[in-house]
């Protein structure tokens, strides 16, 4: 069983900046892509930020500049760095993970159970 936790969410006024974690715990034999989506009330999810590699990576236009993420895979660890956070950022932000649980199982992909990001004054 594969379990995707995520923590760092909380309340912060516009400008400030968060650290959001999700790390990957349970039967693991390797991960591809990690990647994080946020959700506001009323709307689709949506993809923030994806990472394939330590150099590939791609964010929506929206968070270009101000969001980095990053992978740690000796930790099955992704992170998001948001900064300058502006009030539209609010919503609740999911990190997913593209997991192969052994050497001849597929490629499948896990997600976590979402942290709340609320920006505002």
């Amino acid at each position: 069983q594969v379990q995707l936790v995520e923590s760092g969410g909380g309340l912060v006024q516009p400008g400030g900046s968060l650290r959001l974690s999700c790390a990957a715990s349970g039967n693991i034999f390797g991960i591809d892509a990690m990647a994080w989506y946020r959700q506001a009330p009323g709307n689709q999810r949506e993809l923030v930020a994806h990472i394939t590699t330590p150099h590939s990576t791609n964010y929506a236009d929206s968070v270009k500049g101000r969001f980095t993420i990053s992978r740690d895979n000796t930790k099955n660890t992704v992170y998001l760095q948001m900064n300058s956070l502006k009030p539209e950022d609010t919503a609740v932000y999911y990190c997913s993970m593209t997991i192969k649980i052994t050497w001849r199982t597929n490629w499948s992909t896990y997600w976590g159970q979402g942290t709340q990001v609320t920006v505002s004054s």
